[in-house]
């Protein structure tokens, strides 16, 4: 764990006792720091008192002595409703922060030639997968690589720092807006697309969230931008319009003078060397699809532009295992294969999937985001059937009718992969895929899509079991 020493003496409210909010009442009170933590929910609270954090009521709390508040990510502090929490800290004065500022900090407290290597990455899309492979290349390459924020482990419970760390930070737009202080040596932005728009307000507060990951940045530092999107294109341009830092563009449709390139399936290098080949990946089994040779290539200009060897690099990239829960390979049952991508909790997000397999037996639906499935109606030619869960299903439904999509309504993830399989062992299609790529959130019927993407792996790997077995059988038979 990382002790917030930056707060030491200060008296700090933390609401919000889930991974983040623990993790940072924790590293205060480790740093020297007076700490009052509460959750609305009394089993959080009961957890949280177990780990030795204090439980102070902050509706009764005197505001007036405290130094800042230490609020959860997904708690509002302006839209779409402002937090009582909040009411309260704005009302006396007390600046809001998130776990993610007060690591960068800690970061900023230390001599300059102390400081550990900072990679935070940013976008709608992708970002898990980047910054799972980022740490991987750098593991890879023999570095002391930590990978937290948004994923895996909160970023105060990360290892204590030194001059040769490197913290590979996933960032959300909730954690960006309640960060100042982060200077990245590579930020990576990789994609825009409309997303949190109620806690936003519209696209711009959106993109002034997702832009913070560049404050800080000096001309030692880069940035990595996906360019092959109007937005981030734009907001590429600007950014080199304003100088002062290295810029390297990222595409997979086109080949770039300077930057990186996908170029097909091989990624190229034209940042410090003129087209050099760094990998095929279509030798990357685990980075099926473009989004994820997007996802490759702007891991290899970040961790390129810390100066690791080229060769290294791709040799890594080729190497990387995957990302659970993101167009994740459970098995096959014959020619069947089941793929797990419960990550894509939004269209944008499970159009890759849609995009990089055909016959797609499609499992879809939970709590719906804006737009629904609409923007993916060019891709349902790729869907053979599709098998719709939860909150979404009636309307799911209505779009599918239209678009003369065949579907059943199935309710329950459990039915969906049962019919799903028996459909596609039925079918004549040649590799037929059951896909759970539900382009909704999941808090209708799972508490996470890391849960949601669980069971779906259970109930395929409980089929996939019992074909093993009677296959076995009937071999001995």
């Amino acid at each position: 764990m990382i002790a917030a020493h930056t707060y030491k003496g200060q008296t700090l409210a933390v609401f919000g006792l889930g991974r983040t909010g623990v993790t940072a009442a924790l590293s205060l009170v480790k740093g020297g720091a007076t700490v009052w933590a509460w959750d609305d929910n009394e089993a959080a609270r009961n957890a949280a008192k177990k780990t030795g954090v204090t439980i102070k009521d902050l509706n009764s709390a005197d505001w007036t002595v405290c130094d800042a508040l230490v609020l959860s990510p997904g708690v509002p502090d302006t839209l779409p409703e402002r937090h009582w929490t909040a009411a309260k800290a704005i009302e006396a004065n007390v600046p809001i922060i998130c776990d993610i500022e007060i690591f960068a900090r800690e970061v900023a407290a230390r001599p300059e030639n102390d400081r550990p290597k900072i990679i935070a990455i940013t976008g709608t899309n992708g970002k898990s997968t980047t910054t799972s492979l980022i740490g991987h290349i750098l593991k890879a390459c023999g570095k002391d690589a930590q990978i937290g924020g948004n994923i895996g482990r909160g970023v105060l419970d990360l290892d204590k720092m030194h001059a040769g760390t490197h913290y590979v930070i996933e960032l959300s737009s909730y954690q960006l807006e309640r960060t100042y202080s982060l200077r990245a040596n590579a930020a990576i932005f990789l994609n825009l697309s409309p997303d949190h728009l109620e806690r936003h307000g519209d696209m711009k507060g959106y993109e002034t969230a997702k832009r913070r990951v560049f404050d800080n940045q000096t001309s030692e530092d880069a940035i990595i931008i996906g360019v092959d999107s109007e937005p981030t294109k734009r907001i590429y341009s600007e950014v080199t319009a304003q100088n002062g830092r290295r810029i390297y563009p990222v595409s997979v449709k086109k080949c770039l003078g300077r930057g990186a390139s996908v170029m097909k399936g091989k990624l190229y290098c034209n940042i410090s060397h003129k087209g050099v080949e760094v990998c095929d990946l279509s030798k990357a089994k685990a980075l099926e699809g473009l989004h994820n040779h997007q996802n490759a290539a702007v891991a290899f200009a970040a961790v390129q532009s810390l100066g690791l060897d080229l060769k290294s690099i791709g040799e890594a990239i080729l190497s990387f295992p995957g990302l659970a829960h993101r167009m994740e390979t459970i098995g096959s049952v014959g020619p069947v294969r089941f793929v797990n991508d419960s990550k894509a909790t939004n269209a944008d997000a499970a159009k890759q999937a849609l995009k990089s397999y055909g016959n797609i037996f499609w499992v879809a639906g939970g709590q719906a985001k804006s737009g629904g499935i609409e923007p993916l109606a060019d891709l349902f030619e790729n869907v053979t059937h599709a098998y719709l869960i939860g909150e979404a299903a009636p309307e799911f439904h209505k779009t599918l009718t239209k678009k003369k999509v065949k579907h059943k309504v199935s309710g329950e993830l459990e039915k969906a992969v049962l019919c799903a399989t028996r459909d596609a062992m039925a079918s004549d299609k040649p590799n037929p895929i059951v896909l759970l790529s539900p382009a909704c959130a999941s808090f209708d019927q799972f508490k996470s899509f890391e849960t949601r993407g669980d069971a779906f792996r259970d109930y395929a790997q409980r089929i996939i079991d019992l074909y093993d077995q009677e296959k076995t059988r009937m071999t001995a038979a």
